[in-house]
């Protein structure tokens, strides 16, 4: 907020031209024509000095009469120009206000007189004019060109959001709520706690003024139940673990209780340490349906008190290997406790088996039968995962007629009988999605003694001539070369159980613990659904229809700008309820950490949003002094008066 002080303006500058007219009785003062008349008398001498006296007299009184007109006319035209003081030239401008209002999840902690949010919305409503036009703007809501009048309700029912936008965003949208208009005075006003999610880079825009209105809590403890994951699974019991964060003082003995519905089924309790994590362990019996929530007690914030998940009932991805060559590899890593594998030789094969996988895996074929490959079709079209082993003695042109059908280069005709190592791995790849910690540098390579030279761009692993090893798309995945023991030793190496799993679980996208809200989640759920059908997603009053692509034996759901509200919803086909599933909200609005925005914006930062109102408007005050150059006139007039009656 600036102070400039201007000094007296005049609303109508234009008629303090009419001070030209002081010149009129100047003149008629100078040049008046009435003379003294001399008249004989016998003492000369004492007539000189009566006349010298009388003339001097004389003088001094229209002299003063002079003045005192000159003041009067000047105080009168002034007062018709209107003067006025003010810090700024406002009254020749507009004023535009634009209010960014702050409603996300951290502004539920309690300042010295109550909830952030709250407390800012009363404020506003006490001292924003009723009638004064403006815009505000939420994390949710924009109300352009209105009054706190005609948003009042509105206001007072203002809920809190787990969408936040960041300040660059927030600064730039209050941009577009300002008019064109040049000559404006434009202030936009953010009321904030300012969370230190992320670094301000804020560019100043000399066309308004920003101002920070920096509220703050009383203090910044908080407990949250940060995450959920299955620590352990076996044949008897499932144990799940739950990490809870603190961002204050240490706590000891925080209750910590499991419920199943509205069934509380364990209790524990959990010490958490200042900026610290602990985890508390829950055990639950296996294939048990789960419609589970875990539940804290915090005063401070409340949108991360609770925490919840589901465990449905066990379903197994099926798997189709047609093999000419050695199995076992596969028989290990899709066991019986998550896939159903049906190994097979490529002559046994039974086409009608095709339609109900969720992944194929040609194992090292010589030729791939038409049949086949016509099946392979309908089976990629309909949203199956397919893997690509090839033969070293391969018919490449059923192999590129497949590669071809589904956008990958062609085999070489000749493959390269040169060994190489498979060297490079691109680990932001999906598939190796939580198996390195960090990038590997000191991985024991393995090898391959010959291959098949394409090209690719999508590649997972690659030789160390840049050529691809694995290559991947739309579900689809190719080795270029065979990966028996003779041929190679990747089965010796580590890497090959979490690409071959992975691609095994990702071909059918069971459903998360839970979900987090307001992001995209993708998952399948396995039923057939005739023509025109849809699946629907509910909770109580709430049902939407998500995103959905149907195959054969599954329907996968994509959601993301619903629901709006954390919970465990059901997914139903028409009214039959299939399976649950989880939404939290995202707890990164947990932790308690902010700008110190009075440090880097010293001049334009505030603490309240009254105080801040009020040296707006104090600002933006005009004091009028044309009823006190009214009083001038008329006081020179009396005094003019006076002058004519007691001055001899």
């Amino acid at each position: 907020m600036t102070n400039d002080y201007l000094g007296m303006q005049f609303k109508y500058p234009e008629v303090l031209y009419a001070l030209a007219l002081l010149l009129i009785p100047i003149l008629v003062h100078l040049f008046q024509l009435r003379r003294f008349e001399k008249t004989a008398f016998t003492n000369v001498k004492f007539l000189k000095n009566v006349i010298l006296q009388t003339r001097k007299s004389s003088q001094l009184k229209k002299w003063l009469i002079l003045s005192t007109r000159l003041l009067a006319l000047a105080a009168l035209i002034i007062a018709f120009a209107q003067p006025y003081f003010a810090n700024r030239d406002i009254v020749k401008t507009e004023n535009e206000t634009v209010i960014y209002l702050d409603n996300s999840f951290s502004m539920q902690t309690k300042g010295e007189k109550g909830a952030l949010l709250k407390r800012a919305v009363q404020e506003l409503l006490n001292t924003v004019p009723e009638d004064e036009e403006i815009s505000i703007f939420t994390n949710t809501e924009t109300y352009k060109n209105t009054t706190i009048k005609s948003i009042r309700n509105e206001l007072l029912r203002l809920d809190y959001s787990n969408q936040q936008e960041a300040i660059p965003a927030v600064i730039l949208k209050g941009r577009k709520l300002f008019s064109k208009q040049q000559n404006s005075v434009k202030n936009l006003i953010l009321i904030s706690d300012f969370q230190q999610q992320e670094q301000l880079a804020i560019q100043n825009d000399s066309t308004f003024t920003t101002n920070y209105i920096q509220l703050k809590p009383a203090n910044a403890n908080n407990i949250t139940l940060d995450s959920l994951y299955i620590a352990e699974q076996d044949a008897s019991a499932i144990t799940i673990a739950v990490t809870l964060k603190n961002s204050g003082i240490s706590v000891q003995d925080v209750p910590v209780s499991l419920y199943d519905g509205e069934s509380l089924i364990a209790k524990s309790s959990v010490d958490i340490e200042t900026q610290n994590a602990s985890e508390v362990t829950f055990s639950i019996p296996s294939n048990k349906v789960i419609q589970g929530s875990i539940k804290i007690d915090d005063n401070s914030l409340q949108f991360d008190n609770e925490l919840f998940f589901n465990i449905n009932a066990p379903e197994k991805i099926n798997v189709l290997a047609v093999n000419e060559t050695d199995d076992a590899f596969l028989k290990k890593l899709y066991t019986d406790d998550e896939f159903n594998l049906i190994s097979t030789p490529v002559n046994q094969l039974n086409y009608n088996a095709i339609a109900t996988q969720q992944l194929i895996i040609l194992n090292e074929l010589k030729t791939i039968p038409n049949p086949l490959l016509t099946a392979l079709r309908s089976f990629k079209q309909n949203g199956g995962s397919l893997v690509i082993i090839p033969a070293k003695e391969s018919n490449l042109q059923s192999y590129n007629q497949l590669l071809q059908a589904n956008n990958f280069g062609r085999f070489s005709e000749v493959p390269n009988v040169t060994e190489k190592k498979i060297t490079k791995i691109n680990f932001s790849h999906p598939l190796f999605t939580n198996v390195f910690e960090k990038k590997v540098s000191n991985f024991q390579y393995p090898k391959v003694n010959s291959y098949f030279a394409t090209n690719g761009s999508a590649a997972i692993l690659q030789l160390e001539n840049n050529l691809p090893f694995l290559l991947s798309t739309n579900e689809t995945y190719v080795f270029t070369a065979p990966i028996n023991s003779e041929n190679s030793n990747f089965k010796n190496s580590p890497i090959i159980v979490p690409i071959l799993y992975n691609i095994g679980k990702n071909s059918l996208r069971l459903t998360n613990v839970y979900y987090t809200l307001g992001k995209e989640n993708t998952f399948d759920v396995q039923t057939s659904l005739s023509q025109d059908a849809v699946l629907t997603v509910s909770k109580n009053s709430e049902e939407f229809i998500p995103l959905q692509q149907t195959a054969n034996n599954k329907v996968r759901l994509t959601t993301g700008e619903f629901p709006t509200r954390a919970g465990t919803y059901d997914i139903k086909n028409q009214n039959a309820v299939l399976q649950q599933v989880s939404y939290n909200f995202d707890r990164k609005e947990s932790i308690l950490q902010y700008h110190n925005i009075a440090n880097l914006y010293p001049e334009n930062t505030h603490t309240t949003v009254s105080q801040f109102f009020e040296d707006l408007k104090n600002e933006q005050s005009v004091a009028s002094l044309w009823k006190w150059f009214v009083i001038f006139a008329l006081l020179f007039l009396c005094i003019e008066i006076l002058i004519l009656k007691f001055v001899k």
